[in-house]
């Protein structure tokens, strides 16, 4: 029954759960209002369990998931794995030097077999798949402009690439907020984003969320996030 007005669910009456805490229905907007103050602290607290319940699952592996093409699992340590600019992969250090081995000097891509190109040209193909709304060009393409001190390009790049479901600029807005550069700090902000990252197992989100919940003494939370991106292989927890 509707937890405002108390009518039942029928036919022509539909109920909707609370959006944040699942326990209660309405059958309308107007109830769903009236009600919120009567509500709201259980709510919350409710709300709290749940979003914690999916923040400490332990994830099945990395983010980073397996090389696409030897399909081992992909390496934490970004200096053992490269960024392929004409089809926008990541694969493993191992895969560039066996392609080079294999085809007497790589002069293919390992992955799409397209031709090796020059810098420039690969810069313009990288821009032709930010064009067609590729996540982790868009990513790449934030860290260069980040690289070279251009905070708002780099948050414009990093925000829509999180809007697609790109996991390490989730990661990268969150440092972003959290330190201050080219925004406001704000720390609702930088904790949502580290967040999203390290639910879909991001390590190094996981361990920033360690450490921040450490400063603020909430050692107990501290330790779960610590314990979590130890089991996804990241050595400094």
């Amino acid at each position: 029954v509707c937890a405002s007005c108390g009518i039942a669910e029928g036919d022509e009456i539909k109920l909707e759960e609370c959006d944040a805490c699942k326990l209660v229905l309405y059958c309308s907007d107007k109830c769903r209002e009236g009600h919120r103050e009567q509500h709201r602290v259980k709510c919350r607290k409710r709300a709290k369990k749940l979003r914690d319940k999916i923040l400490f699952r332990q994830p099945d592996s990395s983010f980073l998931g397996e090389c696409p093409i030897c399909c081992l699992p992909m390496p934490l340590d970004a200096t053992k794995s490269s960024f392929l600019a004409c089809c926008s992969k990541i694969i493993c250090k191992g895969c560039v030097v066996a392609n080079v081995m294999m085809s007497n000097g790589g002069d293919n891509c390992p992955f799409c077999r397209g031709p090796v190109t020059s810098k420039e040209e690969n810069r313009k193909k990288m821009l032709k798949r930010v064009k067609a709304n590729d996540p982790v060009a868009m990513r790449q393409v934030g860290f260069k402009c980040y690289n070279e001190g251009d905070y708002d390009s780099a948050l414009g790049y990093w925000t829509t690439a999180a809007d697609l479901g790109d996991l390490g600029a989730h990661y990268d807005l969150g440092l972003l907020y959290r330190d201050g550069e080219g925004v406001e700090k704000d720390a609702e902000k930088a904790v949502y984003h580290l967040e999203k990252s390290a639910v879909g197992g991001h390590p190094l989100a996981r361990y920033a969320l360690a450490l921040w919940e450490e400063e603020n003494g909430n050692m107990e939370r501290a330790v779960k996030h610590y314990i979590i991106a130890a089991n996804l292989g990241y050595d400094d927890s």
